[in-house]
């Protein structure tokens, strides 16, 4: 089912010769690249303090411990509806709600989510309000003092996990597993929590940190006063903070996407991945991150010996530029599956239980509707996403190198931009049977 092999459409459907695509997606970040050497020789985005104000009610509602306790209490209910639905509900995937709303609905919807309304699941993460009725009765938090050494690699940890369960483990959409892993991970969150204080669900919560960082390409954005402010999406991920582990993140998000397009291949599947078992998996999700962790490392250092600077700190200082990157792999890979299968979390909704008479919504009896997107648009959607992304990476690469250098000249950044030209054609190869 498509569900097991998250598909995002058929590899066929690219309306234009595959060399063709490969050759204009590589030109198009070349010529940006040269673009922006010819005219944006200075910093021209906004600093962290810039954007417009939004009104103060706005601001009031933002801020409101109230509604967000509602809103984490929906949440919560939410998910104890789906490890219910898990558990007492049918057994058989199709027809269980919990596989997929886990897998589509919230991991694939958070993106779309988090590009309109900001990190919305900093807001409702459901796991505050457990940690914050928990913390009444232990309110000491021994470890908050060690929190901020760790940095974003708890959650590059915390996401690599879910990505082995998602993308690795056999079992993965049975329901009682995805039961045993929603109760597993609230568990080990809210502990961690406990010990280092709330300010761990913004480090280690993979989730949460995943939306935030999604959330660094909406319009909405914070300035140094906690003021709310609509401004530039590039703006907002060119003031991305530069925390120890955030390169992790995003590679890990990155390599994982990689190794779901290989993990489709009639290579993989006839080859590697033949036996479909957890070490071969394994084996190709860690090789997928290493390969772009390598490729990425040797571009960012390569191109802060070339300007000068120490390499050491150069793929923390551009982890940032690769965020809509990532984001153009996610919209490519899952953009069909989220308006396709994610059909079926609205139809098993109806029934959670799967009882017979009942239908709350009235679309027990639905199916999914194949023509809601068309073959062309996925293969367009799939070739834009990409290619998008890494333009904007390019541009955000080229104003970091600005503000960090006196003089960006184009040999110190080309290392980078030639990462960003494999990164898109490897992509794209990958998405069409490459």
């Amino acid at each position: 089912m498509s569900l097991l092999a998250h598909g995002v459409g058929s590899r066929t459907d690219l309306p234009i010769p595959l060399g063709l695509a490969l050759y204009g997606a590589g030109a198009a970040i070349l010529i940006s690249f040269a673009a922006l050497l010819l005219f944006w020789r200075k910093p021209k985005l906004g600093g962290p303090d810039s954007g417009r104000p939004v009104p103060q009610a706005v601001q009031r509602v933002v801020e409101s411990d109230a509604v967000r306790g509602v809103l984490q209490a929906v949440a919560f209910g939410l998910l104890v509806l789906v490890v219910a639905a898990a558990l007492a509900g049918p057994q058989e995937t199709a027809r269980n709600l919990a596989p997929w709303a886990l897998y589509v609905t919230f991991w694939v919807g958070l993106v779309p989510v988090s590009l309109l309304l900001g990190p919305v699941w900093r807001v409702v993460n459901p796991l505050r309000l457990v940690h914050r009725l928990l913390s009444r009765l232990v309110p000491a938090a021994p470890g908050a003092d060690r929190l901020p050494a760790l940095g974003l690699w708890p959650a590059a940890v915390s996401l690599l996990v879910f990505l082995w369960f998602e993308l690795v483990y056999p079992g993965r959409a049975e329901p009682g597993t995805v039961a045993v892993f929603l109760m597993g991970y609230a568990l080990v969150q809210t502990a961690l929590a406990l010990w280092f204080g709330a300010g761990w669900f913004a480090r280690g919560d993979g989730f949460e940190v995943y939306s935030t960082l999604i959330a660094r390409l909406s319009p909405w954005g914070r300035r140094g006063d906690g003021r709310v402010v609509l401004r530039d999406p590039l703006t907002n991920a060119t003031a991305t903070p530069e925390t120890p582990g955030l390169a992790a993140v995003v590679v890990v998000l990155l390599g994982s996407t990689a190794f779901d397009g290989l993990s489709r291949t009639v290579w993989w599947q006839s080859g590697p991945g033949e036996a479909n078992d957890s070490f071969s998996g394994t084996l190709g999700l860690v090789g997928s991150i290493a390969l772009v962790a390598a490729l990425y490392l040797v571009g960012t250092r390569l191109s802060g010996r070339l300007a000068g600077q120490s390499p050491a700190v150069q793929p923390r200082r551009y982890a940032a530029t690769v965020i809509p990157i990532a984001l153009g792999y996610t919209v490519a890979h899952y953009f069909s599956l989220l308006l396709l299968d994610g059909q079926t979390t609205w139809i098993l909704l109806s029934n959670p239980f799967g009882l017979d008479g009942v239908d709350l919504f009235g679309t027990y009896g639905n199916v999914v509707d194949l023509t809601a997107v068309s073959p062309d648009t996925i293969a367009y959607v799939q070739v834009g996403g990409v290619v998008a992304g890494h333009v904007a990476g390019v541009t955000l690469a080229h104003e970091r190198a600005l503000l960090s250098e006196r003089h960006a000249r184009a040999s110190d950044q080309l290392p980078l931009v030639v990462v960003m030209v494999l990164f898109t054609v490897g992509g794209l190869g990958l998405l069409f049977g490459f």
